[in-house]
């Protein structure tokens, strides 16, 4: 397990696996922001930047990933990627398994959401000892994503998975306890590395 762990340490923290991920997740955001596309098609100009919740997570990733590759640390935008790319990505496999329960197919593309998302949110914790993050950055990326959820679930923006319409209500619910969570893991993560500074 020792030598597994250093293994996967060397290729993820290679220079050149990095830049392949950067272009990975700029490609996956592009698409993503693509795939919102009918979405935003029907929301209000006030409400577009927190419809696409999946893309804008990984364009954090993203951002974050080229301050890495600059040798910078971009620390807001570090925790927002840590927190959205957790949570969404979880979000999306819990949602598409859901559906697949209540529907019983999701077809290759929910197939493809699922391996797809739950990448998002392992490549958040996997890149853990790149953060930079202070309490104030946790702080505005805790606003941020509980507000989120405001504009998702009181002002009815969430995204649109039609078969689960009918658990809107459930599904707010889950949403907002599965952001407090991945707002402890940034805690978990800024307090681990206070005590190895201290």
């Amino acid at each position: 397990m020792k030598e597994l762990m250093m293994f996967l340490k060397i290729v993820l923290y290679n220079k050149s696996f990095m830049w392949l991920l950067f272009f990975v997740n700029l490609l996956g955001t592009i698409y993503g922001y693509y795939w919102y596309g009918s979405q935003l098609a029907i929301t209000k100009p006030i409400f577009y930047i927190f419809v696409p919740d999946s893309p804008t997570a990984s364009l954090f990733f993203t951002i974050a990933l080229l301050g890495w590759l600059l040798k910078k640390n971009w620390k807001l935008v570090e925790v927002l990627a840590l927190i959205t790319l957790v949570k969404y990505g979880l979000w999306a496999v819990v949602m598409n398994i859901w559906t697949y329960i209540e529907t019983g197919s999701i077809g290759w593309m929910g197939w493809m959401l699922v391996i797809s998302h739950f990448g998002m949110a392992l490549q958040a914790i996997l890149y853990m000892p790149f953060y930079k993050f202070k309490w104030v950055h946790i702080l505005i990326a805790s606003i941020w994503t509980v507000h989120n959820d405001i504009i998702d679930y009181v002002f009815d923006q969430m995204p649109i998975y039609r078969s689960l319409n009918i658990y809107a209500n459930q599904i707010g619910y889950f949403t907002f306890w599965l952001s407090i969570a991945c707002i402890l893991i940034a805690i978990y993560n800024y307090q681990k590395r206070s005590k190895l500074i201290s």
